[in-house]
């Protein structure tokens, strides 16, 4: 039997750099200067990671991006070698990194290709004049008038009662029916997520979810080591069908859905398909993550109940938050949840940070008590609802005639899919950068590395004028793209056949 090869490399375990980028970069330098020939043997997977004392998964993602850039190349049964043959064009150019680290290269990317200037839709928030900056101030001065120190110290695991109670009002207006005591208050809807995850999910147990989904939660699922399956969508969300096949297969531990106005796509789930969900849910006795965190952003048509409102069973895990309506900084979110599955989220809550912020807790239900709430949501719905018709406009008028959208009732965001015989979304975006427009490629959100065609527009970033600006950006920037792609087309040498 033969002996597997070592190769000279070193990892960094306390560097920033997650160690399968650094095996990637160590191998691409032996291959390139020659200490690593055409031909040459790899180490297994499972050797290089004994060798290095570290885990197989990082050797494997290294090896399969070198594959996807043409530097090494897999015969089954007999390992993984150096390419004889390394194209130029293959040797520079990495392929899309695998969906866990897509969150990351796009921050990237945006972060070092900003400019001033830059119009940028990619964002995932509200625009910062929404925020009510002045009465958060006011409500800050009065809790610590009133409450002095104690506003400063630590706060129950559970969350500030006052605020509690609050929330507990909230929801049952919208159908939830629940105690005060099945409210737990959380560092906003992300938190809440990761509470869920961590407290019914162990490693290796897998998570449903849409595709495309929230980035968050595909950011989560790597964090905390679970798998993470995306079912297909239709215009009415998640669809069902695949969902029940998916849950029989798979035997998922949680699922996580965002059913009014989802990230990215801005789908409204309708109230059928709620019902059929909750009841798949009860009749499987598998969780639901319900993440409501749009909800409050509805422009057109009635509103519609929560899942946790139709849950007859206790299936159903419900999230909210008051970083979109309100204030993202100030991150208060909460969860409602019951029995059993309470007591375990707040055990997870105290061990993560003892508290949530004792003082933002208290501004935010001084806040809710003096409605600022219920204006502010008014105020920014009507705003929100005029960047959507300057969206659609704009969309009309600048991207490609066979693009295809529709209109979101609610929500941030416009879902974009191009042409599927034009530019990628990620190669528009680079060109849209030089233009002077950013947004999110749609395989930022897909737990496969689909949607490579669509992009997400948070159109609720911008006034019109820029919304008009920006979208011309990114419409001039696919047209050029496509044009610059013809020309290389005619240009190109046309092969013989053999």
């Amino acid at each position: 039997m033969m002996s597997d090869p070592t190769l000279n490399i070193a990892v960094d375990r306390e560097s920033a750099t997650p160690i399968y980028r650094q095996l990637i970069a160590q191998i691409r330098s032996l291959v390139e200067s020659g200490d690593l020939p055409a031909g040459a043997r790899l180490p297994a997977s499972r050797s290089l990671a004994r060798q290095q004392g570290i885990s197989r998964i990082s050797v494997v993602n290294a090896y399969r991006e070198l594959r996807d850039a043409g530097l090494l190349s897999s015969q089954t049964g007999k390992g993984t070698f150096v390419a004889r043959q390394q194209t130029a064009s293959a040797m520079p150019r990495a392929q899309p990194p695998e969906p866990s680290q897509r969150a990351p290269a796009l921050r990237h990317m945006l972060r070092t290709d900003r400019r001033e200037g830059i119009i940028d839709f990619s964002g995932g928030t509200p625009p910062t004049e929404f925020f009510p900056v002045r009465y958060l101030q006011d409500a800050i001065n009065q809790v610590i008038d009133r409450d002095g120190a104690d506003a400063l110290s630590y706060e129950v695991a559970e969350g500030y009662q006052p605020l509690r109670i609050a929330v507990r009002d909230y929801v049952r207006a919208i159908g939830i029916r629940c105690r005060h005591q099945d409210v737990l208050i959380t560092g906003g809807a992300q938190q809440a997520i990761d509470l869920v995850v961590q407290s019914l999910m162990k490693p290796g147990e897998t998570l449903l979810t849409a595709d495309p989904t929230y980035l968050g939660i595909i950011d989560i699922a790597q964090a905390r080591r679970v798998r993470i399956h995306g079912s297909p969508v239709d215009d009415q969300g998640i669809r069902i069908d695949a969902l029940e096949q998916a849950c029989r297969d798979l035997q998922p531990r949680l699922i996580y859905v965002m059913p009014s106005y989802q990230n990215p796509t801005g789908h409204l789930m309708p109230l059928h398909r709620r019902r059929q969900l909750a009841r798949l849910a009860a009749d499987l006795r598998i969780p639901i993550l319900e993440d409501e965190v749009y909800r409050e952003f509805r422009f057109d048509g009635e509103a519609l109940p929560p899942l946790k409102a139709l849950d007859e069973s206790g299936v159903v895990i419900h999230t909210n938050a008051f970083t979109k309506v309100l204030l993202p900084g100030v991150r208060i979110g909460y969860l409602v949840a019951d029995g059993a599955w309470h007591e375990r989220l707040v055990r997870v809550k105290q061990a993560a940070d003892i508290s949530t912020s004792g003082l933002n807790q208290r501004a935010i239900h001084l806040l809710l008590e003096r409605g600022v709430l219920g204006k502010q949501l008014e105020r920014n719905r009507l705003e929100l609802r005029r960047r959507r018709g300057a969206a659609l406009a704009a969309a009309r008028r600048h991207f490609p005639a066979d693009a295809n959208w529709f209109s979101p009732r609610g929500g941030l965001y416009l879902w974009v899919e191009l042409p599927a015989d034009g530019p990628s979304a990620a190669d528009t975006l680079h060109a849209a950068l030089e233009q002077g427009a950013a947004f999110a490629p749609g395989d930022q959100f897909s737990t496969r590395g689909r949607h490579k065609q669509a992009l997400r527009l948070n159109f609720g970033l911008h006034p019109p004028a820029l919304i008009e600006a920006g979208f011309l950006r990114i419409g001039e920037a696919w047209r050029s793209l496509r044009a610059a792609r013809a020309v290389e087309s005619l240009e190109s040498p046309r092969q013989s056949p053999p």
